[in-house]
């Protein structure tokens, strides 16, 4: 006996298997979203570039410098400081291999018993050692600085999706503030700055045209961008033309029993300013630290004149915002600056997601909250972050026009922002200032 089966339940049938089948297809795109993938609603150029990435580690060593953490009784003795860097760049597609690559992380801190260093691993989109894509002239280089304590693997959503746009990308990882071998404060405020310069200087060395290193012909070192969070905001503002201020260094002096060794980065030194590197030609700064610990006054803000974009949460409780980042965006009066604010974010304006292992219960809360916002989905700003910094550098290092996505409303509720789908720019404002001199000279 044949079954008639109605023509609404056969329709109702059709509608759930093709609910299923969504289903089933979402679940895999979700099961295979890397940190930096684009959301539904990711603004236009969070999209990667055209370039494969390759990603390689390098163990460098910055001689003779001051080991901080022996300094006694105003005598600063030397060491030989080893420092471990990341390099993504444009690559060449190895042949029957996946561009999936395992970054390998740790959660806790070093010394803190309640955090305890638990190893765990994430995959990006990249290949591990990859013949690098030859370019004439080379590619801008981009040096990252993490925060206090993290890692060269913070930020991979935003050094691999760079990396795909025709860039150099190197992430340090400050010894004595990462996450595995976290140290005594004033190493991170010594050797942030240093640390910066001198992978400039490396990375530039290696990539040059004359070098034999694998990375020869691939760095155009007149341009170049620095990139920090945190800490690494503190450093790059420094390397930047941000000298520290007095009260800086004689408090760096009462914690290290008298050294001086920071007044190398002050202000008021007047060496300091002709280490300022004309090959820098972009700065962005990520919650910067240090404002509302006197670590800069109107003079050493005064010395930032390269462009700068400033990310900021405004309920930062960690660097501050009204006296904090923004003072320092108000404060740098000769640089040509942004200041991207998400509405209701506190520090957390910068790094990757939150791993799955940080979601494990028991955990110290910490351990979550080092790279969860309270009120943002981590991977929406993520995308965000890539499509101001794709415009921002583009600009500057590139000498593209992307006017059209940095000339937007301050407010972005008032409404849609160029580049974002509609509806989706909400919560957030960018506000922009001239540099003086520049408007002096109009």
């Amino acid at each position: 006996m044949k079954i008639k089966v109605p023509f609404a339940r056969k329709a109702n049938v059709k509608i759930a298997a093709t609910l299923l089948f969504l289903c089933a297809t979402f679940t895999t795109q979700a099961q295979d979203f890397l940190y930096g993938d684009a959301l539904p609603d990711a603004p236009e150029l969070a999209e990667r570039g055209d370039h494969t990435v390759g990603v390689r580690t390098l163990n460098l060593v910055h001689k003779d410098q001051v080991d901080i953490l022996n300094s006694k009784e105003g005598k600063d003795p030397m060491y030989d400081r080893a420092l471990t860097i990341e390099v993504w760049y444009p690559s060449e597609a190895p042949a029957n291999k996946t561009a999936t690559v395992s970054y390998e992380e740790v959660m806790g801190t070093r010394g803190d018993s309640l955090r305890p260093l638990v190893p765990f691993s994430f995959k990006g989109r990249a290949y591990r050692d990859a013949a690098p894509k030859a370019n004439k002239g080379g590619y801008p280089l981009i040096v990252v600085s993490h925060g206090y304590v993290g890692s060269r693997y913070l930020m991979t959503y935003l050094t691999e999706n760079l990396a795909s746009k025709g860039y150099v990308v190197v992430s340090i990882d400050h010894t004595d503030s990462t996450f595995k071998d976290a140290n005594a404060f004033q190493s991170t405020l010594l050797n942030r700055a240093k640390d910066i310069k001198f992978v400039i200087n490396t990375i530039a060395e290696k990539g040059g045209s004359s070098s034999k290193d694998q990375l020869s012909g691939m760095v155009d070192s007149e341009y170049i961008g620095i990139v920090g969070y945190s800490m690494g905001g503190y450093g790059v503002l420094n390397v930047g033309g941000a000298g520290y201020s007095d009260g800086m260094t004689a408090f760096f002096g009462q914690m290290t029993g008298g050294s001086t060794a920071i007044s190398a980065l002050a202000a008021s030194n007047a060496e300091y300013q002709k280490q300022i590197d004309p090959r820098i030609k972009a700065v962005v700064a990520f919650a910067p630290w240090g404002m509302e610990r006197g670590v800069w006054d109107a003079t050493g803000l005064a010395g930032l004149k390269k462009p700068t974009l400033f990310v900021a949460g405004d309920q930062d409780d960690i660097s501050g915002y009204e006296k904090g980042i923004k003072a320092i965006y108000e404060g740098a009066v000769n640089a040509d600056r942004y200041l991207l604010t998400y509405k209701n974010a506190r520090h957390n304006v910068a790094p990757n997601p939150p791993p799955a292992e940080a979601l494990q219960p028991g955990l110290h809360i910490d351990e979550y909250y080092r790279y969860a916002e309270p009120s943002w989905d981590q991977r929406k700003i993520n995308n965000i972050n890539q499509h101001f910094l794709t415009a921002f550098l583009g600009t500057h290092l590139k000498g593209a026009d992307y006017a059209e996505y940095l000339n937007i409303p301050v407010e972005s509720n008032e409404k849609d922002w160029n580049g974002f789908k509609p509806r989706s720019s909400t919560g957030m404002q960018l506000m922009h200032a001239k540099a003086a001199e520049a408007n002096m000279k109009q």
